[in-house]
């Protein structure tokens, strides 16, 4: 009657404060910063991360990061990551971003763009500015303009919503193109199991999580100045629920940050 994880949040960023039973990685005052799993837990003063709790990453911080901007890399940035590796993200490929406002999709562009591809970047109008800012090479309003409509452009539709239709979206793709869907709900998946049994366009979807050596890769790009986090507005812990809310309206730029303690500014 009441929910199974009463504290929510997958990403922080903060200091070392303790080590467990055998733990060797880090000391006590080590900045550090990662994703709790399916376990959640990260909206806390403390957290407990690392050693065998299910799905959960840590790492060093990039240098000279903030904990506010930190905290808004680890999860977005190495799903991101994971998925575009799973569609083959390469050079001189062609690829469309659905949703490529928010905290998926921010890094998707600029990941992809890494790789050597030609981004076009989907999302409502606030969004297209900044879309653009970090290296889209053409966006689009879907408020304005229907994006499904045109046929085989698209060597990987990497769809983060996962609301488009799938009919429409397989249209986009190129021979041999991959459909890359970060939550897909039951028809698109009973219907890209057989689209990819039938056919040369591939659907991928993963209900994995990001692991350690995604997290370095990530770090290296940021420490490097190649990928960035987009952060629209931060909350004091004690406004976590005003930040979900906020959320909840779709409208956010890239991420919201949970500040806890005296870290008040992104840096």
């Amino acid at each position: 009657m009441r929910p199974r994880v009463r504290i929510l949040g997958q990403e922080f960023a903060g200091e070392v404060e303790a080590l467990g039973d055998g733990a060797t990685s880090f000391a006590p005052g080590d900045r550090v910063y990662g994703t709790t799993g399916i376990g959640l837990g990260a909206y806390a003063e403390y957290v407990r991360a690392g050693g065998r709790r299910a799905g959960s990453v840590v790492a060093p911080m990039p240098a000279a990061m903030s904990y506010a901007k930190a905290a808004a890399v680890p999860y977005g940035a190495t799903e991101a990551l994971r998925f575009l590796r799973k569609g083959g993200i390469g050079a001189g490929q062609r690829v469309l971003i659905i949703g490529a406002g928010g905290s998926f999709g921010t890094y998707a562009v600029q990941l992809a763009k890494h790789a050597g591809a030609e981004v076009v970047a989907v999302d409502s109008t606030g969004k297209l500015e900044m879309l653009r800012e970090i290296g889209a090479d053409q966006v689009i309003d879907y408020t304005e303009r229907d994006f499904t409509d045109g046929a085989g452009d698209f060597d990987i539709v990497f769809d983060v919503v996962g609301r488009a239709p799938f009919g429409r979206v397989v249209r986009l793709l190129r021979p041999r193109g991959r459909y890359v869907v970060a939550n897909p709900h039951t028809p698109q998946f009973i219907r890209g199991l057989w689209a990819s049994l039938t056919g040369d366009k591939k659907m991928i979807f993963s209900s994995g999580t990001g692991t350690d050596e995604h997290l370095r890769a990530v770090t290296e790009l940021v420490e490097a100045g190649k990928l960035r986090p987009i952060i629209d507005r931060q909350y004091p812990l004690e406004q976590m629920a005003e930040a979900h809310r906020y959320a909840d309206t779709e409208q956010k730029l890239g991420n919201i940050v949970i500040v806890v303690g005296r870290e008040q500014s992104p840096g």
